[in-house]
């Protein structure tokens, strides 16, 4: 059964829009417990524009499903990591002023560094990811850096799925996923993954665990109530509801 992760940054978007405390992050996340989703994402930034240090805190202090935190390992973030000691860390190569992700880590180069940023946070019990590109040379290098996982990055095979290169795009996905079982990698998901686009991905992908679901899924929930868009999303994913 492939996982399903909410990332509720779209929810803080809203509420910062006025200040407050509307919609409330924690009962976001909660309903989207309730509805049945497997855990919650973050992805805090150093200007909080969504999700803030204060939330990472109330979530940790609250979840009953594994809990994802992302972002660049800055030295900032890797305290608060470390500090909430999440069930995963996923380490993106985001700049600082990116407007949301927008590329998988280049692991060819001099990444010693990160290396030890890995060991640092399994260290503290939390296994980790790594954002890549859909290349089974970056995978070879994720699990020789110590990864437990990798999150392949789908924006490219989310822009081309309604287009006759769907199939040649999703090709590239097929041979990282075929890469990261040969290494023993942990395989997740995400970005621009929707109701359309996700059942061919999921079905067809070998070995996915997870796929982590947030600007989609939000969207989706101003038409149809967060708990049922939740529940689209399962379904979506082949999960069998027991309760609807």
């Amino acid at each position: 059964m492939v996982r399903l992760s909410v990332n509720v940054n779209k929810i803080a978007t809203l509420r910062n829009a006025r200040g407050g405390d509307l919609h409330n992050v924690v009962q976001a996340a909660r309903t989207c417990i309730e509805a049945g989703c497997h855990g919650i994402t973050v992805h805090p930034r150093p200007d909080g524009r969504h999700i803030r240090v204060q939330d990472v805190l109330d979530l940790a202090a609250m979840l009953s499903v594994e809990f994802n935190i992302e972002g660049y390992p800055s030295p900032e973030f890797l305290d608060l990591v470390c500090r909430v000691r999440p069930t995963q860390c996923t380490l993106v190569p985001d700049a600082p002023n990116v407007l949301t992700s927008n590329a998988g880590w280049d692991l060819s180069g001099n990444v010693a560094w990160l290396g030890d940023v890995l060991r640092r946070l399994r260290d503290h019990g939390i296994r980790t990811s790594l954002f890549l590109d859909p290349d089974p040379e970056q995978v070879r290098h994720a699990k020789e850096l110590g990864a437990d996982r990798i999150e392949l990055y789908t924006e490219r095979y989310a822009k081309l799925f309604g287009t006759p290169e769907r199939e040649r795009v999703f090709d590239a996905y097929h041979r990282a996923a075929l890469a990261a079982q040969e290494v023993g990698l942990g395989l997740n998901a995400g970005h621009d993954l929707n109701l359309e686009n996700l059942p061919y991905f999921v079905q067809n992908l070998p070995g996915l665990l997870e796929v982590s679901i947030g600007h989609a899924l939000i969207c989706d929930a101003l038409y149809m109530g967060l708990r049922q868009a939740v529940k689209a999303y399962l379904r979506a994913l082949g999960v069998t509801l027991y309760q609807e």
